[in-house]
């Protein structure tokens, strides 16, 4: 009889504790990451920060979309004496730009825009067709917000790590070039060929990722993009 009483009281022990450690275990668990554009609110809450703490001149030239601009972190001494604001933000794909456009685009008034974003969308299963139409959403935002203020589009870069991917890359390339080739406010800075050796492989300018470029990745682009920012530097500031 003893023996079976112990038995029970050790069986209603358990039934008693396993869902208070459960309940415990889901409390000390990390709450869940936010997803779409607000997974990406910190970074654009350190520019706002920035901003407050340092308050942008109008009409310099903004650098604008994912880590590849986000880790240009020679940029201003890259584009200098042409002033610059880099507002990169690690992993965002074009709608999380448009998103943010009242804050990473519109305050600063640009004199240019340089736009490196929708690599980020194709990895993540966006189809080319869709990445093009968020440009489109994004010029359309431009035209409301800046008017004739002229947009460069670098394009999609190609890499060892999204190899795989380079021909919906060079479909979304064709398309925003198309797209340029009908509008005043818009050009195509085409970084590709510059990064490819003679056998149309990458060249080796990858930190170990294989996708974000060393700072030799960085000397390619700025010998392609700085004299496109140097004529855009010249245009009229609206």
């Amino acid at each position: 009889m003893l023996n079976r009483l112990a038995a029970i009281s050790a069986a209603l022990l358990v039934a008693v504790a396993a869902p208070a450690a459960a309940m415990a275990q889901q409390s000390s668990a990390a709450p869940p990451q936010p997803a779409g554009p607000e997974r990406l609110a910190p970074e654009i809450e350190a520019f706002a920060a920035q901003d407050r703490a340092t308050p942008p001149e109008r009409c310099k030239v903004v650098f604008t979309g994912s880590s590849s601009v986000r880790f240009w972190s020679t940029l201003a001494e890259d584009m200098a004496p042409i002033p610059v604001i880099n507002r990169g933000f690690g992993g965002s794909q074009i709608s999380d730009v448009n998103f943010y456009f009242d804050r990473v685009v519109g305050p600063y008034h640009p004199r240019a825009i340089f736009f490196y974003a929708g690599e980020n969308d194709l990895h993540a299963g966006k189809a080319g067709s869709d990445v093009v139409v968020d440009f489109e959403r994004f010029m359309t935002l431009k035209t409301a917000k800046l008017g004739a203020t002229p947009v460069y589009f670098i394009s999609l870069k190609p890499s060892k790590a999204r190899w795989a991917q380079k021909t919906d890359q060079d479909a979304v390339n064709a398309k925003i070039r198309a797209m340029a080739s009908t509008r005043a406010d818009l050009d195509y800075v085409d970084v590709v060929p510059t990064m490819l050796q003679a056998d149309g492989t990458p060249k080796d300018i990858f930190i170990a990722d294989g996708l974000h470029m060393t700072s030799a990745g960085y000397a390619l682009w700025t010998a392609v993009v700085r004299p496109v920012a140097e004529t855009a530097a010249k245009t009229p500031c609206a």
